[in-house]
């Protein structure tokens, strides 16, 4: 054999000698370092070279090592050249137009390892003291390449050689020529292996003398799965592998990335198509899952996991069925309590059924809740079966929250699962809670998807008209109330109210028309009718506020009004409605008490403000729970005035507590629902809560309890 050159030595690689190990025809060449001058420019420092030996035929690799060191007791020094500080470069070696026939024209893929590939432009080769040994070797490998012919040269943005081909730089499956080598897996190599100088430079220190790469310190690390994921491109099942690790760490997005890349390589393997449905059901992505589990038992009948999985799947879709089927075939796979799980779903579906053909509206929504509880998570018939319920209930508020927190699936993904009759009864309830909310333009593009889908379904097609007739009405209305025509707009909401008695955004519509009108009454129903469907909707209960300023029903006004501020307390009109609400509410109140005590005769006028006589229900509640401290007097007409007179004594000491008398005669459901057990008594209150009883002889015990509450 002939002697192999040191250069190739260095590169360590052990393909070269086992592919190339046969005699060589090519000519043996001496030692790189003949060509190059033994000047040493700028006191450069100086590297021993590697030695020459010769490789006897039948010696081994080693033998003529051994040989070798065993002979030369000196070595030939070399310069490499490095940079000084004030040096300045070269033109590259793609500049120089020198065509010089090449030193070597053997070449091994694996060499490029060792060494750069550099000196070539335009196709144009430099002689080899221009370019060093980097040109050396891409002139090597440029001959060995013709020799084989390979295909046209780039040069990719790093400086890494690249092959063109139909891949770009991917590696074909089976390829054992010289052109397959995985190029992306050297470039990611020799990129680690790039460090900085103490001076700013950038500079090799492991001996590869190739385009300087830059690596910035301060710059953050790639996630290790995609970077591992670029040297193993290639192999799908370490692509699972570190899809796997993604997963148990709860990057299920990048898990699932990795189990698509595995199955683009190899789309006939089960466990890949598993392990992603696996991914999207992490993700939500129920419906996308199951296709995957569907797909890798196409592939594989009786992989017991797929089933498994698909088993789970169909429970939190509602599919009971289906899930005892896949239960069945999952054998050691199966998780016993999935079968359980899918008998309770059965039993309280089957209750759902018998419910609705009763129009039992209660007991479907319980039996709904029931199954969603028992493992139909995920279900979202079952869902709009419970929605469906609390619309005939006149429940439109609890309908949306219900279709909100329900799963909200692609159609087209839906349609594929439970069938294009399954989705347009879906969509029909869809529709409807739309309407009821006030989204009329998805309402009726819902009704029209649903009537594509199940275009012979009565209930459907009904659905459609009624979603046109009262978007239609709403929009007709809208532009007659802005043009000032309130009696017509008032009309024209009535007519979509014809279609949808309880739609709340038509009757507060219709109540703002009433309210220009001057009708508050009929604008107080609307708004009543519409908040008792949407007990939230602030629109309607702002109407409500004020008509009821209109119509002086102050209590009422401050209920509404605290309630707006809740949710908007910067809201600066409720505000001052309420402010009014108040002061009007505490002027009747003492006009009251003032008429109350002038007829009985027993105080002066400036005494009757400080006890308020109270002769019904919603009275007292409303001084009780507007007052942190209230003290109540309950007694007879004949009792002793000398209590009243004591109670007024304790109102001019404790001015924050509010002082009540409630007769039981004005008033007997306040005593049997308040516990009056004994006359006369004193009951204390705070925020509207009885907390304490004392006897109404009892004085001294009263004045020390009033002032430990108010300390």
């Amino acid at each position: 054999m002939e002697d192999e050159t040191p250069e190739r030595r260095s590169t360590g690689c052990g393909l070269f000698g086992t592919i190339f190990r046969g005699k060589n025809t090519w000519p043996r060449r001496s030692t790189s370092t003949g060509s190059i001058p033994h000047t040493n420019p700028n006191n450069l420092p100086r590297h021993t070279s590697t030695p020459d030996f010769k490789q006897e035929q039948g010696d081994s690799f080693e033998d003529a090592q051994n040989r070798h060191q065993g002979g030369h007791a000196s070595h030939i020094d070399r310069i490499i050249a490095r940079p000084g500080k004030r040096h300045v470069k070269s033109p590259p070696a793609y500049k120089q137009h020198q065509q010089t026939p090449p030193i070597y024209n053997q070449y091994s893929p694996k060499a490029v390892r060792g060494q750069p590939a550099q000196g070539y432009a335009q196709g144009k080769r430099v002689p080899y003291g221009s370019t060093g040994i980097s040109g050396e070797l891409e002139s090597m490998f440029e001959d060995y390449r013709g020799s084989k012919g390979a295909g046209k040269m780039v040069r990719a943005s790093s400086g890494n050689v690249m092959l063109h081909g139909n891949l770009g730089n991917l590696r074909q499956p089976g390829a054992t020529q010289a052109n397959s080598y995985d190029y992306q897996s050297r470039n990611a190599k020799e990129g680690q292996q790039s460090t900085t100088s103490n001076n700013g430079k950038y500079s090799n220190t492991t001996g590869v003398m190739g385009n300087v790469v830059k690596s910035q310190n301060n710059q953050p690390e790639k996630p290790p799965s995609l970077c591992r994921a670029l040297s193993t491109r290639m192999d799908p099942e370490q692509l699972k592998i570190l899809g796997n690790e993604d997963y148990k760490n709860g990057n299920f997005e990048e898990a699932l990335a990795l189990y698509d890349a595995a199955i683009s390589i190899d789309p006939n393997k089960a466990s890949y198509r598993s392990n992603k449905s696996a991914a999207l059901t992490a993700l939500g992505r129920l419906l996308d899952a199951v296709l995957e589990c569907r797909e890798a038992i196409r592939i594989e009948p009786f992989y017991q996991r797929a089933h498994n999985r698909l088993a789970i799947l169909n429970l939190r879709l509602g599919d009971p069925e289906k899930t005892k089927y896949h239960f069945k075939h999952a054998g050691a796979e199966a998780e016993p309590e999935i079968l359980h799980k899918a008998k309770n779903v059965q039993i309280h579906l089957n209750k759902c059924t018998e419910a609705k053909r009763q129009r039992n509206w209660n007991t479907l929504v319980k039996e709904c809740e029931l199954a969603i509880s028992a493992g139909a998570d995920s279900a979202p018939l079952i869902f709009a079966l419970k929605a469906e319920a609390l619309l005939r209930l006149n429940k439109h508020e609890d309908a949306d929250v219900t279709m909100r927190h329900g799963p909200n699936f692609e159609v087209h993904d839906c349609t594929k699962y439970f069938g294009p009759i399954g989705n347009a009864a879906l969509l029909v309830i869809r529709a409807q809670v739309n309407m009821v909310i006030g989204r009329f333009d998805d309402a009726v593009t819902t009704a029209q998807l649903a009537a594509r889908l199940d275009a012979n379904n009565k209930e459907v097609n009904m659905v459609v008209r009624r979603t046109k007739a009262v978007a239609s009405a709403r929009s007709k209305g809208n532009e007659l109330f802005k043009e000032g025509r309130y009696s017509e707009a008032c009309i024209a909401y009535g007519e979509g109210l014809n279609h949808d008695p309880h739609n709340s955004i038509l009757l507060c519509n219709r109540a703002a028309c009433r309210t220009k009108l001057g009708q508050y009454e009929q604008a107080l129903k609307d708004c009543n009718a519409a908040l008792n469907v949407r007990p939230n909707f602030s629109k309607a209960r702002l109407r409500r506020a004020d008509c009821c300023t209109q119509m002086k029903i102050w209590e009422t006004c401050i209920q509404d009004c605290e309630a707006l501020l809740k949710e908007n307390p910067n809201d600066e009109e409720v505000s001052k409605m309420l402010n009014e609400a108040k002061t009007q509410m505490k002027r009747r109140r003492e006009t009251r008490v003032i008429q109350n005590t002038r007829s009985t005769g027993d105080w002066n006028d400036d005494k009757a403000r400080d006890v308020v006589m109270v002769s019904d229900s919603k009275s007292f509640r409303d001084f009780t729970e507007s007052h942190e401290i209230s003290v109540v007097l309950f007694s007879n007409k004949q009792d002793d005035k000398s209590i009243t007179l004591f109670l007024e004594q304790l109102s001019s000491r404790y001015p924050s507590v509010k002082f009540l008398k409630v007769e039981v005669e004005d008033c007997p459901e306040l005593e049997e629902s308040e516990g009056v057990d004994s006359l006369p008594s004193f009951k204390l209150y705070k925020n509207g809560s009885r907390t304490k009883e004392i006897s109404g002889n009892d004085h001294d015990l009263l004045e020390s309890t009033i002032k430990s509450y108010t300390s």
